[in-house]
């Protein structure tokens, strides 16, 4: 694993433009269940995700994304970006990181100072009513789920914040493809690759392909440059060590 690290850091060291696509994983430390992982709602079914994200039940009965609203901002509260999150941040403070491209809807690559992102399943840090047009915060979209139990706009519509449902365009991919297309280092933490069209960008890029994440991924490994297996979090403490790169 040492050597790999030594590897790591090199590549990021010598590259002209790199990016990172985050998944789950990611986030997995911070309390954040994969959706598809042995706590996700795919598996335990504590909601049911063709109603809670599917656009046609929410805009029919968006009492199911209700519910899962009102326990994602319960966990919230004490939700802290991971150290995952943190190196990418510092990396693109340093000038080592130029892009990040998310499948993730909580916020913490923002939270940990990141800049350059593109939430690519969207987030709850805007919204929208689906009736008058009103636009909203995610200040207006906690107090509102918080006290009334609902996104309920004043004119009686419905506020959907700007997470991508499923029957709706994914966000930012003609500049996610740019992004790829322009890098010659791309890192994937945190991500399975199975979910497209995120797990498409990797192939798109012509770079050098690193990914690091617990577990095999989807992405052929005769194109993968560097993959390592193992806890992301202290994978990036090491390698942020080996860069001179405080967490």
């Amino acid at each position: 694993m040492d050597e790999h690290i030594k590897t790591l850091a090199d590549l990021m060291t010598t590259s002209r433009y790199t990016v990172a696509l985050t998944g789950a994983g990611i986030s997995t430390s911070a309390g954040i269940p994969d959706f598809r992982g042995e706590r996700g709602i795919y598996i335990t079914r504590q909601y049911d995700p063709e109603k809670t994200f599917d656009i046609t039940s929410f805009q029919r009965d968006p009492s199911s994304f209700y519910a899962f609203t009102r326990d994602f901002f319960n966990q919230f509260k004490t939700l802290q970006p991971t150290p995952a999150h943190r190196f990418l941040a510092r990396l693109e403070e340093a000038g080592l990181l130029h892009f990040i491209m998310t499948q993730n809807i909580d916020g913490l690559h923002h939270a940990a100072g990141s800049k350059q992102v593109i939430e690519l399943h969207g987030s709850y840090r805007t919204g929208r009513c689906l009736s008058c047009g009103a636009e909203r915060d995610l200040a207006w979209i906690k107090e509102r789920i918080s006290s009334t139990g609902s996104l309920e706009c004043p004119c009686g519509g419905i506020t959907k914040p700007d997470i991508v449902f499923f029957g709706e365009p994914v966000h930012g991919m003609e500049a996610s493809y740019r992004e790829a297309l322009k890098a010659d280092l791309f890192l994937v933490l945190g991500s399975s690759l199975t979910v497209t069209p995120a797990a498409l960008l990797p192939e798109v890029s012509r770079g050098k392909v690193v990914i690091v994440n617990k577990g095999l991924t989807a992405f052929p490994s005769s194109k993968t440059t560097l993959f390592l297996d193992g806890d992301l979090d202290e994978i990036c403490r090491r390698t942020a060590r080996a860069l001179s790169i405080p967490l």
